[in-house]
């Protein structure tokens, strides 16, 4: 495997950023769980913008709901193949680096609620043009930013490749 190509200040941002998102999620978990009950729902902007306070025994809309053991195997997976791309990465490829982090500090936030408490604890609560959003937390956040970042310097990098390979 190749040597891990990281500066000091950039390995520092990573665990800051990584210990800021579960933490961050945890604690914001944990101050609605004491003040909201189960089911409730606190209007930060009437009509669109909610905390609502649920727990998710599932994946994202509730899909797969129980299957916990499938859950605890995927978070494994993932955090090995997190770690061996993190690894793989070129030094330049910083919003890849980056993303994986999010990634991986989403996948950790919400691993810590299954395996605590056997389910995940979401509170934001969104309803887009009618649409009522499925509940997510901080730790879904992450994820989704980190994975939009991984996608975007794809798109980037094979787009430089396209133009490359016109130009000759």
């Amino acid at each position: 495997m190749k040597k891990l190509k990281l500066t000091y200040q950039a390995l520092i941002l990573y665990i800051i950023t990584f210990l800021v998102i579960v933490i961050g999620d945890q604690v914001t978990k944990i101050i609605v769980n004491h003040t909201l009950s189960l089911g409730a729902s606190y209007s930060i902007i009437d009509n669109f913008f909610y905390f609502t306070y649920v727990h998710n025994t599932g994946a994202a809309w509730g899909m797969l709901s129980g299957k916990m053991s499938l859950f605890f195997i995927v978070a494994l997976v993932a955090s090995v193949g997190i770690v061996y791309y993190f690894i793989k990465c070129e030094p330049y490829q910083k919003l890849t680096r980056f993303g994986l982090i999010l990634v991986f500090g989403g996948l950790i936030g919400n691993l810590i609620d299954r395996v605590v408490f056997g389910y995940v604890r979401d509170f934001i609560d969104f309803i887009i043009f009618g649409y009522n959003f499925p509940v997510f937390n901080v730790a879904d956040m992450a994820i989704t930013i980190g994975m939009a970042l991984i996608i975007l310097e794809i798109s980037i990098e094979e787009y430089k490749a396209w133009k490359l390979s016109k130009s000759q």
